[in-house]
């Protein structure tokens, strides 16, 4: 029978499936040999072996904290049954326990084991419960079982066979013993850095005791710690809580709306007392948190929110940050909220939750400390003091007299020192005849332009035609309805004229006569009035003189124009220049106050120097000041001040070129010259405000 059987096995298909086992052990091999996840590992190691083995299933059960056993990875475990609660579950775990402690490998039968019926009832001894004939091996890293791995595998009867899975499934956990011994030791590397890196930042956060300075340490060491995206830190001041520092940001707007939504988040957090942990689900938040968080995520994008609020008293804030809700800080004032953000991608909560919970240990202490130093009474003055006993001590007091003396001299000379007093302004050349022409109907387009930039032009000289489609209208309507009153005019007085009328007949004509006639009458005013509007499409020149306006027919031609609109400016170069200085608003106290000192017939006096030629200095005479401030867009609030000027002194000058000119108004001691803008600021916005 034996031999019958033996003969009947195809040698090809044995080879081929020594292949296949030699492939997958192969595969297992270089499966140990990556950096992978472990319920990737798991996954992959059990698939493979089960292949390998053509077992009905198996399972990898790791030796969690107290040596408690959990499922990792499963291949159909429900055709064992245990999946279900029962005491045959109880049973099978006390077996995995077992080759948990012992660190072998087991082969046991279905159905066997203390546990089972007909056992011995020894409530200490595992059993298997099942159908199946249960492979099991630890898996061990560092004399340690961390794992067990366990087959479902059809029952046999030939010894050797059950052996040969047992030999297979140890040889193959020794390949993922050394994957698990390396992942051990990628663990412990790990930690060593976060504790080095815990250890850097702790050093850097207690550097300081300034709160700017501190929280931004806080945001951007923190950020580098637990690895987000962004870290904020917002101190408490008074009710609400203001954004100090943004990690991988030197300045910020604290007017922008990220800041501003982000300080009223962290605000409704703190009053809520507890730690915030947002990742889309505002389900359990109170109704103002849930507004915030969503106003801020709208416009922010953020993906994961953690905030922590800092009190002044350290506790534990994340001792709880795996299970909803955070820790409570309630027990101590709330000085600050760290802000833990995630934009790009959602990390894992038990990924982020213990590096939080380092980082606002040491970060509550920190900023604590820095705050309750920055609030003592007039700290500002004390170390002020503190570092000026350095100017007092034996060796640097000589130096600190010398130097005390000088710079009591230096305020007496400014003080007393009389200087001259001159403000400065902005302003332009231009001829003193000049006239700008405007468009006066509305509905224009410009027809004709006969002229360029620079062309001297004679006064009543024609410039542009407008053209006005309505007005033309308008025209040859009422040229329509005077000839057709006209000829009923006629047609009147004809039949006034005829013989045989009767009196009545008579008064009616004479009534349809005079009415007509004043009919015509209006309609020549009208005409009268649009010739007048006619007249007014042909722009002329006023004055005789020279066009500035540059680019005219690029501006103009073939253009809609508006009324008021203007088109063109005409000034006399030949006739005298003057210059107009845009004196800002504020100083033109000053101005007036130098104008009330002079005589009748004096003037206030300027110098200037043009863009144009900035290497020569020229003089000049204040001729009339603007009555009333306007806006410049450039300049500001301004008073123009209109400055007779010697042309002649002037190279080639040209129409609106720019000056920089120094109004004279007397004498004044050099720290008044100096500083005069900032006693002016002084006055206005402080002593004024008291």
């Amino acid at each position: 029978m034996s031999s019958e059987s033996s003969s009947s096995v195809d040698p090809q298909a044995v080879e081929h499936t020594k292949q296949q086992i030699r492939g997958l052990v192969e595969e297992i091999t270089a499966l140990s040999k990556q950096e992978l996840a472990p319920s990737q590992y798991y996954a992959e190691f059990l698939k493979r072996v089960v292949e390998a083995l053509a077992a009905v299933g198996g399972a990898v059960w790791v030796i969690g904290e107290g040596r408690q056993i959990q499922l990792a990875y499963q291949i159909n475990l429900k055709r064992t049954m245990l999946d279900e609660q029962g005491e045959h579950q109880a049973h099978h775990a006390k077996l995995l326990a077992q080759v948990a402690q012992s660190g072998e490998g087991t082969l046991v039968p279905p159905h066997s084991g203390a546990g089972n019926k007909g056992g011995t009832g020894d409530e200490g001894v595992g059993a298997n419960p099942t159908e199946m004939l249960l492979v099991l091996a630890p898996l061990t890293a560092e004399d340690n079982t961390e794992a067990v791995v366990e087959i479902f595998q059809r029952p046999t009867p030939q010894p050797a066979t059950r052996r040969g899975y047992l030999r297979f499934l140890l040889q193959m956990c020794d390949l993922a013993s050394q994957w698990l011994t390396s992942q051990k030791l990628r663990q412990l590397g790990s930690r060593e850095s976060l504790w080095t890196q815990l250890d850097d930042f702790a050093r850097l956060v207690h550097e300081s005791l300034d709160v700017r300075y501190t929280s931004y340490v806080i945001a951007n060491e923190a950020q580098r710690l637990v690895g987000c995206d962004r870290v904020t830190v917002a101190v408490r001041r008074g009710g609400k809580c203001l954004v100090e520092s943004v990690s991988g940001q030197d300045a910020f707007d604290n007017r922008s709306n990220v800041v501003t939504l982000l300080g009223r988040l962290a605000t409704q957090v703190v009053r809520m007392g507890e730690p915030l942990w947002y990742a889309g689900d505002t389900s359990d938040l109170p109704p103002q948190v849930e507004d915030a968080v969503h106003e801020y995520v709208d416009i922010s994008h953020t993906k994961t929110i953690c905030i922590v609020p800092i009190s002044r008293t350290v506790v534990d804030q994340t001792r709880d940050l795996e299970m909803a809700p955070i820790g409570s800080v309630q027990d101590a004032p709330i000085v600050a909220a760290i802000i833990f953000e995630q934009i790009e991608e959602i990390r894992p909560r038990s990924e982020l939750a213990p590096r939080i919970d380092l980082v606002c240990g040491h970060a509550a202490r920190a900023l604590s400390n820095a705050i309750d130093h920055n609030s003592v009474f007039l700290m500002p003055l004390w170390r002020m003091i503190g570092k000026s006993r350095v100017l007092v001590r034996a060796r640097t007091l000589p130096k600190t007299i010398v130097v005390s003396i000088l710079l009591v001299g230096i305020c007496l000379a400014m003080s007393v020192v009389p200087y001259d007093f001159a403000l400065k302004g902005s302003g332009v050349l231009q001829p003193v005849e000049r006239r700008d022409l405007f468009v006066n109907i509305e509905g224009c387009v410009v027809e004709k332009v006969w002229v360029r930039a620079g062309d001297h032009v004679d006064a009543n000289q024609t410039l542009i035609l407008l053209r006005n489609t309505d007005l033309a209208k308008q025209y040859a309507d009422l040229e329509g309805e005077m000839l057709s009153t006209s000829e009923q005019r006629d047609s009147v007085a004809s039949d006034g004229q005829a013989r045989g009328l009767n009196p009545n007949e008579k008064s009616r004509l004479r009534g349809q006569l005079a009415e007509l006639d004043q009919k015509l009458t209006s309609l020549r005013s009208q005409l009268q009035l649009l010739d007048k509007k006619q007249e007014m499409l042909v722009v002329r020149s006023p004055i005789a003189g020279t066009v500035i306006t540059w680019d005219i027919e690029r501006l103009l031609d073939r253009r809609p124009v508006t009324r008021g609109q203007k088109l063109l400016t005409v000034a006399n170069r030949d006739g005298p220049w003057e210059l107009e200085v845009f004196m800002p608003e504020r100083r033109m106290g000053h101005v007036a106050q130098a104008a009330s000192k002079l005589e009748d017939n004096q003037q206030l006096e300027i110098t200037y120097i043009a863009e144009t030629d900035p290497t020569k200095l020229h003089k000049g005479t204040v001729r009339k000041t603007d009555p009333t401030a306007h806006l410049h867009e450039e300049h500001g609030h301004v008073v123009s001040l209109f400055v007779n000027i010697d042309k002649t002194e002037l190279n080639d000058p040209r129409t609106g070129a720019s000056v920089t000119a120094k109004v004279h108004c007397g004498r004044r001691p050099v720290g008044y010259v100096l500083l005069h803008d900032l006693f002016e600021f002084v006055d206005s916005r402080i002593i004024f405000n008291l």
